[in-house]
Parts: C-alpha cells; sequence; structure tokens
C-alpha cells in the first residue's frame, strides 16, 4: 500500500501555513498562488516554510492529502452514526449534497487540482489515489448494501459527485444539490436487486 497519503504530525506553523494554503489554493488556484502569499497569509518565515514543507509541492501535496482525509472522516464518522450500508449510502448522498453548498463551493478540489497538474507526477498519483479509494468505498457499500451492479452503482456516484461539484460552482448549491439527491436516489434504485 502506497505512503502518499499518510501526513505528517501538525506543528503550529505547519497549521498555520496548511491553513493559508488550503483557503488560498481551493479559492485562486494552486499556480496563481505564490509561496510569498502563504508565507505573509501564515504569518510564517520563508525558513519556516521550507522546514515545515520543503517546497510549494510538498505544500499542495499536504493540501490535497487533507482534503483526502476530511472526506474519509466524513466517511468514519457516518459509520459510527449507522451500520446498515443502504442507511450509509443514503447518509453519503446528504453529505455531498450538504457539502456542495457548505465547504466545497467552487467545485471538487482534486477536479481543480487535476486541471493544474495535467501530466503524471506525485500530485496526479495522489489524486488518483484518492478517486480510487472513494470509488472503492462507494463500490464496497453498494456491494454490502445487495445492489445488483455495485461497480456500475458506485462509477455512476463518483460521476455524479464529480459533475455536482462542479454543476454547484457554475449554477449554485440551491440548484444542482436537489438534482443530485434526486439522480443519486435514482441510481441507487435503479440496481437494487
Amino acid at each position: 500500500m502506497s505512503t502518499a497519503l499518510v501526513a505528517p504530525p501538525v506543528t503550529g506553523a505547519r497549521a498555520r501555513l496548511l491553513a493559508a494554503a488550503t483557503e488560498l489554493f481551493y479559492a485562486e488556484g494552486i499556480h496563481s498562488v505564490g509561496v510569498d502569499r502563504i508565507i505573509g497569509a501564515a504569518g510564517v518565515t520563508r525558513a519556516t516554510m521550507y522546514k515545515q514543507f520543503g517546497g510549494k509541492e510538498e505544500l499542495v501535496l499536504a493540501y490535497l492529502r487533507s482534503e483526502d482525509e476530511q472526506l474519509r472522516a466524513l466517511f468514519a464518522g457516518a459509520g459510527a452514526e449507522a451500520s446498515d450500508p443502504s442507511v450509509l449510502l443514503a447518509l453519503v448522498i446528504d453529505g455531498i449534497a450538504t457539502d456542495i453548498g457548505e465547504r466545497h463551493t467552487r467545485g471538487c478540489p482534486f477536479i481543480n487540482a487535476a486541471a493544474e497538474y495535467p501530466d503524471d507526477g506525485p500530485v496526479r498519483e495522489l489524486i488518483a489515489e484518492h478517486r480510487e479509494w472513494f470509488r472503492e468505498t462507494l463500490r464496497e457499500l453498494a456491494d454490502a448494501a445487495g445492489l445488483a451492479d455495485p461497480d456500475a452503482a458506485a462509477a455512476a456516484l463518483v460521476l455524479l459527485r464529480d459533475a455536482a461539484l462542479v454543476g454547484g460552482y457554475l449554477d449554485g448549491e440551491d440548484r444542482v444539490a436537489p438534482a443530485f439527491e434526486r439522480t443519486a436516489r435514482a441510481v441507487l434504485a435503479a440496481h437494487r436487486a
């Protein structure tokens, strides 16, 4: 198993740098935000930034790992709330609909990063690992819920989430979130055995 998604312990300066980078990268794009802006927003020195991350690419990877960890934590929280796979799938749909309007209002951070990193490399590898985890987790839930074709259901839910996060940014959460919920529930119903 790859260790690309294991984040090092967080220190005060590290946390401030990551928080600043997360806000700026998500709001303005990764390539448009320079290291000096992040350093200024975090209130640290250049030496501290390079001591904590080694360079901008390591900070980008930490940002994406943090996004990955947050989504995994949402799944873990849902798992603690309910053990029935059908209920968990419904919670995932609800969570994505909420995410469109509350947290990821400018699209999916992984899709956004992939657009800025079109070539193979550590950023694209991390994005691929995240997406594979997400797809496989949905497939396992769909299988446990007894859906007739868990692979197809998971693929459809990944596609719908991608579209909903981008669509929520372009068309607004009030229009996209309800459409996502209806469509995702119809996908699950169509795959019930």
